[in-house]
């Protein structure tokens, strides 16, 4: 005879049984990421015999915060022959002083302004980047963020796979650099706490649907074989279609090993969680499956729900207190190795994991329409 108090037994067993696995997928991912990150694999050495032309695309607009020190970083690189074309849709647009200023400093290198209002399609960027074609040169191009601050190397790096006619594009993984204010610190942690760790991840387990707007390098022939820019210009994710329609080509995308720095300038609290809701409605609309099963990614909270349902059992919590290990060695040895000074506030501020989770809910479940930038 089966009695209500079993029934209860039954169902407390099972809900614990639940949260223990919550916390041990927790788990595993957090080590996972730890180790995709620590022991990433170096991308197979292809097309390293030359540093052939290339013309690096800039779209501006406004004077965004150390702008001069982010275009500066592209114009000093250790490459022989290099074009860079800015872009502007207004002849007033506040950028241009810098860009002369980078003229006047450099004059021996070919630094060139588009200035064009025209707009194709839905996208302000790439309809920027449409108006500065005319004047690229070369047959190699890399499209780069003006919030992007490169090391000298950077160049030499990401078109070296390009030579490799089987590769579409070369993409980069980003570090965000906060300027100060906590708005700009939890924007960093956002993408070197949560969203680059998940990129290693996908990129260990062998995928590579990947492209960030950040840095994108390609060849003019697979440009043009999808279409040209204009084929992008009315896709929410651009940077993420423009590495889906190489690939559809047959041509491979490459993570570089060169890690770029993405400058942050969070002004509020509001600013930022508008901005996290916009990454994660991209998110959501160009990969719908994989955002669904993203809450894998939230370690801490879900490892935290999963001791809560399990009652707090010892299996839960030991789980728990591996990522919470696992967080503080990383925190440690960033401290010890010199990088970000801001990492080291990463355990106080665990809150940015769990807010995640919170604003990943709803749009879960929402229907968004794209409205254009």
């Amino acid at each position: 005879m089966i009695t209500g108090s079993n029934v209860s037994v039954t169902a407390q067993a099972c809900i614990s049984s639940w949260g223990a696995a919550l916390a041990a997928l927790a788990m595993v991912y957090a080590v996972t990421a730890w180790l995709a990150v620590r022991f990433r694999r170096a991308p197979a050495q292809c097309g390293r015999g030359g540093k052939p032309p290339v013309t690096v695309l800039k779209p501006l607009c406004g004077a965004e915060h150390e702008l001069y020190g982010c275009l500066r970083s592209f114009c000093d690189q250790d490459y022989p022959c290099l074009q860079i074309v800015f872009g502007v849709r207004d002849a007033d647009d506040p950028a241009l002083a810098v860009v002369r200023r980078l003229q006047l400093e450099f004059p021996a290198l070919e630094l060139q302004i588009a200035i064009d209002p025209t707009q194709h399609g839905s996208s302000a960027k790439v309809g920027n980047l449409i108006n500065m074609m005319p004047l690229a040169r070369y047959d190699y191009l890399v499209i780069a963020d003006s919030d992007v601050r490169v090391p000298p190397s950077y160049l030499a790096e990401v078109v070296a796979p390009l030579v490799d006619p089987g590769v579409g594009i070369v993409t980069c993984p980003y570090r965000g650099c906060p300027r100060t204010g906590l708005s700009s610190l939890l924007a960093a942690l956002f993408i070197n706490d949560w969203f680059m760790p998940s990129v290693r991840v996908a990129a260990l387990l062998g995928s590579r649907s990947f492209a960030f707007g950040a840095s994108i390098a390609i060849r003019r022939d697979a440009l043009e074989g999808i279409g040209g820019f204009a084929s992008i210009a009315d896709q929410l994710a651009d940077d993420y279609r423009l590495g889906e329609l190489t690939r559809r080509m047959g041509l491979r995308t490459v993570l570089s090993e060169v890690v770029v720095e993405h400058l942050l300038d969070e002004r509020n609290f509001g600013d930022l969680v508008r901005h996290e809701l916009r990454w994660l409605r991209t998110i959501r609309a160009v990969r719908p499956l994989g955002y669904a099963f993203s809450f894998v990614t939230f370690s801490l909270p879900l490892a935290a729900l999963g001791s809560l349902l399990a009652g707090g059992g010892r299996t839960a919590l030991t789980l728990l207190g591996v990522i919470i290990g696992v967080t503080t060695v990383v925190t440690v040895v960033s401290i010890i190795s010199g990088m970000n000074a801001y990492i080291s506030a990463m355990i106080v501020v665990r809150a940015p994991c769990a807010t995640r989770m919170f604003t990943w809910i709803p749009w879960l479940f929402s229907r968004w329409k794209y409205g254009g930038r």
